[in-house]
């Protein structure tokens, strides 16, 4: 059961991991302490599935009352009063658990409001958000503050501002009187009573999300050696590149000249590539058209001679990209991948005429 993580670990013995689970198998102590056991034994290395295994206390439950547990470490140290500390020692974890997303001074505030307003855990999921939020903005309008009441009574106001439907617009404006900390923000919100203009709501805009779904659109990047004609020595000594999952993103240590090509299958399942260019006249079979730069992408990592393939080779002249029905005398380099021909441009001065095409 014990494999310390690398990293943040404790170090704990078989000993004292058998004492603390049994103590949680007997519930000793409050929640705030289950949380700490918790939170300690799985930094010993316990899986949280042993855990529960030993003590009845499921992964989820372990990790409400880890988190709630260091929330409620920080409103100790904010010094909030006695009675609120055994309040959320009720147990509370669940409001507590809510409030994980402010910072420790906010957790304080939110948690001092949670308490005197007597919120659910849904009115604690709500406060938390709205002082998150509201926090964000330079300044609030005139008449709040920045009281966490009073950031719940500005929400509720800007929101009923919006509606035409009476009764939700009443159920608002009661709503941000009854967290209203300030009486200028409770002299803003009555105000509605008899303001009943309706301000234009302006919603947020759709993220611009997209997935990649094509292998196409798995751009590769490969190092590039540099134009033919080169040697051996020019092609080994290149660094290759470190792909990082799940955006194929690259680390890159030494510098250099890279390319993008797109993700054909070809391409990604090379191991070790790199790439340089040549004239198209330098291939081992000619292409149609006229002579062109050529990008020639090899596989260094694949140096086992198949006849299906065309390699990479060392000759006495330099390196060469040939086929060969038997397996050839030369050292190999590496093996074919794709060879890429360069966009074809339209020209120029034709390139706005709706009828150009390329063929």
């Amino acid at each position: 059961m014990n494999s310390p993580s690398p990293s943040n670990s404790v170090q704990l013995s078989e000993a004292e991991i058998q004492e603390k689970l049994r103590s949680l198998l007997h519930k000793e102590g409050t929640w705030v302490d289950w949380g700490k056991t918790c939170q300690e034994l799985q930094k010993a290395g316990c899986n949280p599935a042993d855990i529960f295994e030993a003590s009845g206390f499921q992964a989820s439950q372990q990790n409400i009352i880890i988190v709630a547990s260091q929330v409620y470490d920080g409103i100790v140290q904010a010094e909030l009063a006695p009675e609120v500390l055994t309040y959320y020692k009720g147990p509370k974890t669940d409001i507590l658990y809510e409030l994980r997303i402010l910072n420790q001074k906010q957790r304080a505030n939110a948690a001092q409001l949670a308490y005197d307003k007597k919120v659910d855990v849904d009115g604690a999921h709500e406060i938390a958000r709205i002082i998150k939020d509201v926090s964000r903005m330079s300044q609030l309008p005139e008449g709040f503050t920045q009281n966490p009441g009073d950031m719940v009574a500005y929400n509720c106001w800007k929101h009923a501002r919006q509606r035409k439907d009476l009764q939700e617009r009443s159920r608002l404006i009661a709503k941000g009187l009854k967290f209203a900390y300030s009486q200028p923000a409770r002299e803003t919100i009555e105000r509605l009573l008899s303001d009943f203009t309706v301000v234009a709501s302006h919603t947020a805009p759709l993220l611009p999300i997209y997935r990649l779904d094509s292998e196409e659109e798995l751009i590769r990047i490969v190092p590039l050696v540099g134009t033919y004609p080169l040697t051996r020595q020019d092609i080994e000594a290149v660094a290759g590149v470190e792909i990082q999952e799940p955006f194929r993103s690259v680390n890159i240590q030494t510098q250099g000249i890279f390319v993008p090509i797109p993700g054909w299958q070809a391409v990604l399942k090379a191991v070790d590539p790199v790439g340089y260019i040549c004239n198209s006249d330098r291939l081992p079979k000619t292409l149609t058209g006229q002579v062109e730069q050529v990008l020639v992408i090899i596989d260094r990592a694949a140096q086992t001679w198949d006849v299906n393939s065309y390699f990479l080779l060392e000759t006495a002249d330099g390196i060469e990209l040939q086929w060969s029905e038997t397996e050839p005398k030369n050292s190999i380099i590496g093996q074919l991948v794709v060879v890429v021909r360069p966009k074809r441009i339209l020209d120029e001065g034709n390139i706005t005429e709706p009828w150009q095409m390329d063929d």
